[in-house]
């Protein structure tokens, strides 16, 4: 699966770059947390095998994670989490690729509110997103701070009958990538 990486950030750095001042931000730490509420069990899984790459003079921001960098409390959680539910053998990744809307100068230290809309793909069903959070930037590295919460029937992801008091229907998410300028 880190095959997929190196062309994943070779694929971003091409395409950013015909942008002559354009500055390439790669992650440096990422994770990605979801929470599940249910009547009889709260699940929670954490995931830091992302790769984030942002141009900051276009906007364009790709975001990528592992299915199978999901870690849980429990072993069998996780192992039902990619067989039964994300299918993470035939369904790796989950991307999201989209632009910030707002104006952020990155020159300046600060926090500013954002939304990114763009396109979540997820367990082979891709949907347009409109994500909300922050960017912070602090000595030269910007910090995206997202959460947003997935309906699990959007991107057809089922749960056994005999599950479904455990999962919840709409699964929070949680996001916070740390970015520095990218060395070619």
């Amino acid at each position: 699966m880190k095959n997929k990486f190196p062309i994943f950030l070779l694929t971003i750095f091409f395409l950013s770059s015909h942008f002559l001042n354009a500055q390439l931000m790669k992650s440096d730490k990422s994770l990605v947390t979801f929470f599940s509420k249910s009547p009889l069990e709260d699940i929670e899984a954490k995931n830091s095998n992302i790769v984030a790459v942002m141009n900051t003079t276009s906007k364009d921001i790709q975001i990528q994670v592992v299915i199978k960098g999901f870690v849980f409390k429990s072993a069998l959680m996780q192992e039902h989490f990619n067989e039964n539910y994300m299918e993470s053998e035939k369904f790796p990744l989950s991307t999201f690729k989209g632009k910030i809307n707002e104006v952020v100068d990155y020159t300046k230290d600060g926090v500013s509110k954002v939304t990114a809309s763009g396109k979540l793909e997820m367990h082979g069903v891709t949907k347009e997103v409109t994500l909300n959070g922050t960017i912070t930037i602090k000595d030269k590295s910007v910090i995206i701070d997202a959460r947003f919460q997935v309906k699990l029937e959007d991107y057809n992801i089922k749960v056994p009958s005999l599950y479904v008091k455990n999962i919840a229907e709409t699964i929070d998410v949680t996001l916070n990538s740390t970015l520095l300028p990218f060395k070619k």
